[in-house]
């Protein structure tokens, strides 16, 4: 008799009924029925996942071996009972997959349940639990599932790590499918798959890290006509922050007068239709505005003069880098005179000059805020230091490569010895070279070779044929590589998708073969270093694979006779893949075949 670990009430396709959990099964029995209607072997289960918390409805979803679909359970007690028991569920089940995923399950062969599982409805608002895959959707968690839990980059954790997988596969179709076919299939680990391909984590994790800076565009908020002739703004929180930051002094008139004088509704109707709003619009128009605009006596106290005297009312510091101090040479040329050129003046146009450092300022604050986290060495030089370091000014850090590749190591015998020979022999090479050159003998020939070179020159003919002839042969390649990309397949759709799954699969085996059998590049973060005896034992596991790349070509040529295509068409479109793979067989016979060294 098996042993109830916990119960709970339940609906399952909107019937109400009985949810247990045995030390061997989980069943669901409807109310009135003895026998249940759901029972699932602790072996079948391979992904749960949850509603979110505080949602309307308190479920769990279990997915399984054999059904994508997996089981829908609703928790029908009072909420926060619901809740509870949710919980205590979620974590016995989340034992049970981490048995399974560990291979330490009771019962390794999966068994399909009872009854035949209907199609269910995703989750709207499902978060996946600790159990990081699942059999939902063939382009969501069984693209990600691991065969550990052990991350792929080094120095994240497992959860981080699981979620930029699943970006990165959700965002190219052609590795999720690749994934699927391989990892899901069996033929190769999570970690296989992965090594080699660290550089799209780390490109989507960079991604992510970044931050999105300030908008550029002055806030400036536009009203809206709607039905009726009125004219409306629509007010967001980040439009209340964006002009709180811009315009300091409407965060003070909010203060004041919110709420003891206006309500915010009230602050803001008044706000838009005062003199204050037109001052601030970024229109050499609001000046003009103000003067049809009604008086408020509340925002009327917060008008500042206008901005538009020859000299700023916000003095902006000096610049003492004369590599951007554009008046640093003011006092050259004396011998011409040094009189200011009154042309480039601003303020000829009185009433550009408020846009025109209210643009400067909103620049000057988007500098700022960008590079307010950034160290001093990115920020700009203009203090401290040698004065006369002229390079160091311009000298940029981002110029410089933060460091050099390394290249892949040689891996040869006798390494030392190879390069002591090889400087031996060149240093000799020049030492006789150095004694058998006569340098003025060499000088008097360049001379005599030089001379009339002029009327060679004019006398240098070149024939068309060979200029036609080479625009020919480019111009047929272009259009053949055209012809090519336009002219649609004429394989059916079901063997053509064979055929590129088929070239695809032996694609990912030769990668495998070679990255098992040639040292890993340093160029690129990579997984940790295989041991020789790992690298023997997968490159022997991916020739197996190869080796079998002739009996699915052959089977496709079949499958092509019986669907009425040319067997030719096929056997030339995998034959790239044939020489490749039988390229890398003859490479891995011939590796093995060598007599072992006897020390």
């Amino acid at each position: 008799m098996p042993t109830t670990v916990c119960t709970a009430k339940a609906s399952y396709k909107k019937a109400p009924g009985l949810l247990e959990l045995t030390d061997t099964h989980l069943q669901w029995t409807q109310d009135g029925k003895k026998a249940p209607s759901v029972r699932v072997a602790h072996a079948d289960a391979t992904s749960l996942f949850c509603s979110k918390e505080g949602a309307a409805q308190v479920r769990l979803k279990l997915g399984l071996v054999n059904d994508d679909a997996g089981h829908n359970f609703t928790f029908t007690s009072p909420q926060a009972v619901a809740y509870s028991e949710r919980e205590t569920f979620k974590m016995e089940l989340t034992t049970i997959i981490s048995r399974n995923r560990s291979g330490t399950s009771a019962s390794a062969t999966p068994r399909a349940p009872i009854t035949a599982a209907a199609s269910l409805t995703p989750l709207k608002a499902a978060t996946p639990t600790t159990v990081p895959a699942s059999r939902a959707s063939t382009s969501r968690a069984p693209s990600v599932s691991s065969d550990g839990r052990t991350p792929i980059l080094q120095g994240t954790d497992a959860a981080s790590d699981f979620r930029l997988r699943k970006k990165v596969l959700l965002s190219n179709p052609e590795l999720a499918s690749l994934h699927r076919d391989l990892v899901m299939g069996g033929q190769i680990t999570e970690a296989e798959f992965w090594e080699g391909r660290e550089h799209l984590l780390l490109a989507e994790a960079a991604a992510e890290s970044q931050k999105r800076g300030r908008p550029g565009q002055l806030v400036d908020p536009r009203p809206q006509t709607v039905e009726g002739g009125e004219v409306k703004i629509v007010i967001t929180p980040q439009l209340v922050h964006d002009i709180f930051e811009e315009f300091p002094v409407v965060a003070k008139a909010y203060n004041d007068n919110v709420p003891n004088k206006l309500s915010e509704a009230e602050f803001w109707k008044r706000y838009f239709q005062s003199k204050l709003f037109n001052a601030h619009r970024a229109s050499i128009r609001s000046t003009a505005t103000q003067h049809v605009v009604k008086d408020d006596p509340i925002f009327d106290k917060y008008l500042e003069k206008v901005d538009d005297d020859l000299e700023p009312r916000r003095h902006r510091d000096e610049v003492s880098d004369l590599f951007i101090n554009l008046g640093a040479t003011l006092e050259d040329h004396g011998e011409t005179g040094n009189e200011k050129d009154i042309t480039m003046q601003a303020g000829r146009q009185r009433g550009a000059l408020p846009l025109i450092r209210k643009f400067n300022e909103h620049s000057e604050r988007l500098l700022n805020s960008a590079m307010g986290d950034n160290p001093p060495s990115k920020r700009r030089r203009t203090d401290g230091g040698d004065s006369n370091d002229n390079y160091g000014q311009i000298d940029l850090d981002d110029l410089h490569d933060p460091e050099a590749s390394a290249g892949i190591v040689l891996d040869m015998q006798d390494r030392q010895r190879y390069f002591e020979g090889q400087l031996t022999r060149s240093a000799a090479e020049q030492e006789a070279t150095i004694q058998n050159v006569d340098i003025r003998s060499v000088f008097d020939e360049i001379k005599s070779g030089l001379r009339g070179w002029e009327t060679h020159f004019n006398q240098l003919r070149i024939e068309r044929k060979s200029g036609d002839a080479a625009l020919l042969s480019m111009t047929q390649n272009v259009s053949a590589r055209l012809d090519v990309k336009t002219k649609k397949t004429e394989f059916p759709a079901d063997l053509f998708r064979q055929l590129t799954t088929c070239q695809t699969a032996a694609n990912e085996f030769l990668r495998q073969f070679w990255t098992a059998i040639y040292p890993p590049s340093t160029e690129q973060q990579t997984v940790a270093t295989a041991t020789p005896a790992q690298k023997a034992a997968k490159a022997a596991k991916m020739a197996g694979y190869l080796s079998k790349t002739h009996e699915k070509v052959d089977a496709l040529v079949r499958a092509a006779q019986h669907e009425g295509v040319d067997a030719n068409r096929v056997e030339t479109a995998m034959k790239p893949i044939l020489d490749a793979v039988d390229h890398a067989l003859a490479f891995y016979r011939a590796r093995n075949s060598k007599p072992a060294k006897v020390a």
